[in-house]
């Protein structure tokens, strides 16, 4: 059974940063997509950032610029680095790895962007 656990959140002022990490239990080569996806309260769901197993990445319009997905095949480690946060970044954030067939998902990192 695949297990992804999410780290890196917290409590941070606008215009700062945090770096989301994403330990996977197997082999990351195995899933041909990874993502993070947040959800704030009140609101559905949304696709953050994409990465595929050939390294081609997408980002919410919400994000562009501010926010860069990676991934460490050697570690088997997804991360998100989040640069000039903003309050309307403030939500769990979830991590996503899909093979064929099947979708995993963490259980969620808060992350709250106040003064």
């Amino acid at each position: 059974q695949v297990q992804l656990v999410e780290s890196g959140g917290g409590l941070v002022q606008p215009g700062g940063s945090l770096r989301l990490s994403c330990a996977a239990s197997g082999n990351i080569f195995s899933f041909y997509s990874m993502g993070w996806y947040r959800q704030a309260p009140g609101k559905t769901r949304e696709l953050v950032a994409q990465i595929t197993s050939g390294g081609i990445t997408g980002y919410a319009d919400s994000v562009k610029g501010r926010f860069t997905i990676s991934r460490d095949n050697a570690k088997n480690t997804l991360y998100l680095q989040m640069n000039s946060l903003k309050p309307e970044d403030t939500a769990v954030y979830y991590c996503n790895a899909m093979r064929v067939g099947s979708a995993y998902w963490g259980q969620g990192t808060q992350v709250t962007v106040s003064s």
